[in-house]
């Protein structure tokens, strides 16, 4: 079944900022351009019935030891007929499914599997959504022998990386600075510190970029933390602005 350009936009609506939400919730190693191009890939577009169904928009088997790489699953599963490729030969067999309780819990438990699983540890902190979806092919992910390719073509054909950190649609374009690849805390100096002090002011913090994360600025992670402690961010509140807490900034 072909998707209709209207189901194919709904699809994106949809699933665009659950996977903004879950990328900077996991420390912004993953791009969202891949998780919206393998959950079209993986379920037509959102048209097929089935996944949609057990809101498994990812085709993430159960696995034999059932193993929860976080909370996002509850062991709920679903059975159905896969195509898989193996030493170049096309078979089909069937196979058991996660089912979710909703898209959010299925895009999360995608994003646990991928940041926990250590076979996908090239996949993570990728200089390009290329980089990384090939990594997570090469993983063991998917045995189709195109199948990066067609998510490559997927996140080309409808822009998607304009959903990616530093992409159109998302806040922080116009930071003149660098993003910092090391924790600030107090008493750090440069420009990442810059960086950090424009993103906050762009989210109504009232701070002067001066490049020194005095008490103020500190302060102002802080907050931000405690604003961001609970679902789905859940980041700690300590005043360090790591991965974690620089990914949500730059999703708010």
């Amino acid at each position: 079944m072909t998707a209709t350009k209207a189901e194919v936009q709904r699809f994106i609506d949809m699933i665009a900022p659950i996977a903004q939400r879950q990328a900077a919730k996991h420390g912004g190693q993953l791009y969202p351009s891949v998780c919206i191009a393998q959950a079209a890939q993986e379920s037509g577009w959102g048209t097929t019935a089935r996944m949609l169904h057990a809101n498994a928009l990812f085709g993430v088997k159960v696995g034999k030891s059932a193993y929860k790489f976080g909370t996002a699953w509850d062991g709920s599963a679903y059975k159905t007929g896969t195509t898989e490729y193996y030493d170049g030969n096309k078979i089909r067999l069937v196979d058991w499914f996660r089912a979710y309780s909703s898209i959010e819990a299925a895009t999360e438990d995608y994003m646990d599997m991928l940041c926990h699983c250590q076979r996908y540890k090239k996949a993570l902190n990728c200089k390009s959504p290329e980089e990384s979806i090939r990594a997570i092919v090469a993983g063991g992910y998917a045995t189709g022998p195109e199948y990066a390719e067609h998510v490559i073509t997927i996140i080309k054909n409808h822009h998607l990386k304009q959903y990616d950190p530093g992409g159109k649609t998302t806040a922080t374009t116009g930071n003149p600075y660098k993003e910092p690849t090391s924790s600030i805390r107090l008493h750090s100096q440069g420009e990442g510190v810059k960086w950090l002090q424009t993103e906050l002011k762009r989210i109504g913090y009232n701070l002067e970029v001066d490049g020194i994360a005095g008490m103020l600025t500190i302060g102002a992670v802080t907050a931000f933390q405690k604003d961001h402690h609970g679902e789905p961010y859940n980041l700690d509140v300590d005043g360090v602005c790591g991965p974690k807490t620089r990914a949500v900034i730059k999703y708010i």
